[in-house]
């Protein structure tokens, strides 16, 4: 079996939910210091990832369901679609489908995080947090090979990869030690709805722009 099989070939594992949408007692129970709160989405085979798509952490109710981005007014699942990633937008909300999941897969996109422990906000993670993560990621990176990565936070990747002056938008990867050469590396705005920065249509743009690349990397 080779290392980047043994990488992404556990199955994600079903909703703790059941199917339904988590009750604010139900998410105290996920604030908890697991490390892999939530399930990556990635290949299960040798089949090529051309995007792998880096959250910074699970927030709670995404850990709730084990699926990306799922707390409802998150602008992730609207501006993957609105950029013609998905062919409808995905309701994660209880959980991710199947359907949904395979969509994605068959796409050549992956999803993970730079850091599995659960939080109700991005900025309770400490410094050490994002530099492990950081370190963790690149190691991915180099055994799953996909063409462009894309990291959903401008202030994380900052701590996470010892960048203070990085800027949003494609990254010069030669100062990222152990950073594969032929890997391309993005940043993304934090889609959740605490930014203020940002509207569906913004992140949409942001996200065609990756995927220009990758689809140009791809064929």
């Amino acid at each position: 079996m080779s290392e980047k099989h043994e990488l992404a070939g556990r199955p994600r594992r079903p909703s703790p939910m059941g199917g339904r949408r988590p009750t604010r007692e139900d998410l105290l129970r996920f604030a908890v210091d697991d490390p892999d709160a939530i399930d990556d989405i990635l290949p299960r085979s040798d089949d090529q990832l051309h995007m792998l798509i880096v959250g910074i952490n699970p927030g709670l109710w995404t850990a709730a369901v084990n699926a990306p981005f799922a707390r409802p007014g998150n602008r992730f699942w609207p501006s993957l679609y609105r950029a013609g990633l998905t062919d409808h937008v995905v309701d994660a909300a209880a959980g991710l489908s199947s359907q949904d999941e395979n969509q994605l897969l068959s796409r050549g996109i992956g999803l993970t995080n730079l850091v599995g422990r659960a939080t109700v906000r991005a900025d309770e993670l400490t410094r050490a947090e994002l530099r492990a993560g950081g370190s963790r990621l690149t190691q991915r990176v180099t055994s799953l090979r996909p063409h462009v990565v894309a990291i959903a936070g401008i202030t994380a990747f900052r701590a996470a990869f010892a960048q203070p002056k990085a800027r949003l938008g494609e990254q010069d990867t030669s100062v990222i030690p152990g950073w594969p050469a032929n890997v391309r590396l993005w940043v993304v705005p934090q889609p959740s709805g605490l930014n203020a920065h940002e509207t569906i249509d913004s992140l949409a743009e942001r996200w065609k722009e990756v995927w220009n690349v990758v689809e140009r990397l791809a064929g």
